[in-house]
C-alpha cells in the first residue's frame, strides 16, 4: 500500500510516498481502509519536531492523526466492530497513520461514523470534536452558567466546540471573520465579534475561560478579559509545569516543561489565572458521546473544496500551514 512518511524532523520537513506492507491488526486492532484523512495544525507540530518530548516516533514514520474509512478485519478479541462498517478515529498518539491505504487501529480509539455524515465530512470531526471535549470537561471543568471566549473560533474547531460548549450550559463568546458570524451565532454563541471591526478585549465582559487557538501573540488579549481565577486553555502556545505533572512525564521532561512554560504561567499569574496546554488523545467511547451530538445537533463540519490526493500531500500541509483552507483539509484515499 501507499503511505505519506516523515524521514527527518526538520522546519521545513517534507512527507514521501512509499510503498509499505498492509498492516495486520492486532488482537485488539481493527484494520481499516481509509476513505479519507484530515490534515491538521498537529502535523506541523509532529513534523517540525515541536512535540518531540511528549512523542518522539521511530523514523520513517507514516504521519496522519485523523480518518474516517470502512472495516476490512477485525482482531480475534473484537467484539464492539465487523468487517464493513464506517467508522472514524483520532489515533492513538503513539501510532498514527491517517496518511496510508489501510490503517490498524486499537478498537478503544474508533467510533462509528455519525449517520448524518459522508466520509469526508466524518473524517474531519474527530480531532476537534475530542479536543473541545476533553479541554472543556478535563482541562477547563467548566460549569453551566459559566462564560467562554474563544478567540479565532470561528474555524473547524469553533464548529465542534460551540455545540459542545452549548450543551454544557456555558455562554460562548467568538470572534473571527464577518462571513462567518452568521453561522457561528446559529451553532449556539451567545456573542460575535468581527475582528476587523471591533476588539474582543475592549468589549466583552470578563470571562471564566479562554480557549486559545490563535497562539502568544494573542495572550496579552486574552488575559485580559478572563476573571480571577479563571483559566486560559491553548491549543498551540506550549506545554507548561503542569502539563508534565499531569500526564506522568519524567523528572527531566517536567524539568523542560516547567521552563519552557514559565513565562506563560507567570503572565496568567499576575492576572490571578491559571494557564494551561491540550495534546488531545484518542478516546472512543468520547468520540461517540461526539457522534451522538453531531447527528443529535445535524452538525456538518465545512470542508475545503481543493480536491487533494496522497500524492498531494505536502500541498495540503502547505495549505494548512499558510491558513488560506476554508474548512478542514482533506486527503482523498
Amino acid at each position: 500500500m501507499q503511505a505519506a512518511q516523515l524521514y527527518k524532523y526538520d522546519k521545513n520537513f517534507k512527507l514521501k510516498i512509499n510503498e509499505v506492507p498492509i498492516p495486520t491488526p492486532t488482537a485488539n486492532e481493527v484494520l481499516v481502509r481509509v476513505q479519507f484523512a484530515a490534515v491538521n495544525p498537529l502535523e506541523q507540530l509532529i513534523g517540525t519536531g515541536k512535540v518531540r518530548l511528549i512523542q518522539d516516533y521511530v523514523l520513517p514514520t507514516t504521519m496522519g492523526n485523523e480518518l474516517s474509512g470502512i472495516i476490512t478485519a477485525v482482531g480475534a478479541n473484537v467484539t464492539d466492530f465487523r468487517v464493513g462498517e464506517a467508522v472514524y478515529s483520532r489515533l492513538p498518539l503513539n501510532k498514527i497513520g491517517a496518511f496510508a491505504e489501510f490503517v490498524a487501529i486499537d478498537q478503544r480509539a474508533v467510533a462509528l461514523t455519525p449517520q448524518n455524515l459522508d466520509f469526508a465530512h466524518s473524517a474531519a470531526v474527530p480531532l476537534t470534536g475530542l479536543t473541545a471535549y476533553q479541554g472543556l470537561q478535563e482541562e477547563l471543568h467548566v460549569q453551566p452558567g459559566e462564560r467562554l471566549l474563544i478567540p479565532g473560533g470561528s474555524g473547524s474547531f469553533g464548529q465542534m466546540a460551540i455545540p459542545i460548549a452549548r450543551e454544557m450550559g456555558l455562554h460562548v463568546s467568538v470572534s473571527g471573520n464577518a462571513r462567518s458570524k452568521a453561522a457561528v451565532l446559529a451553532s449556539g454563541a451567545t456573542q460575535y465579534f468581527d475582528y476587523r471591526q471591533e476588539n474582543y478585549w475592549e468589549k466583552s465582559a470578563p470571562v471564566d475561560a479562554v480557549i486559545d487557538t490563535l497562539g502568544s501573540k494573542e495572550l496579552s488579549h486574552e488575559l485580559q478579559i478572563i476573571k480571577p481565577g479563571g483559566k486560559l486553555l491553548s491549543l498551540i502556545m506550549g506545554p507548561n509545569r503542569h502539563f508534565a505533572q499531569s500526564h506522568h512525564l519524567s523528572w527531566t521532561k517536567t524539568a523542560l516543561f516547567s521552563l519552557a512554560g514559565a513565562r506563560l504561567d507567570h503572565q496568567a499569574k499576575r492576572v490571578g489565572a491559571q494557564y494551561r496546554f491540550i495534546f488531545v488523545r484518542s478516546d472512543g467511547a468520547q468520540l461517540r458521546k461526539i457522534t451522538q451530538l453531531v447527528e443529535r445537533e445535524g452538525i456538518v463540519p465545512a470542508v475545503d473544496p481543493t480536491e487533494l490526493r496522497l500524492a498531494d500531500i505536502n500541498q495540503a500541509l502547505s495549505l494548512v500551514a499558510t491558513g488560506h483552507h476554508q474548512g478542514k483539509v482533506l486527503i482523498r484515499l
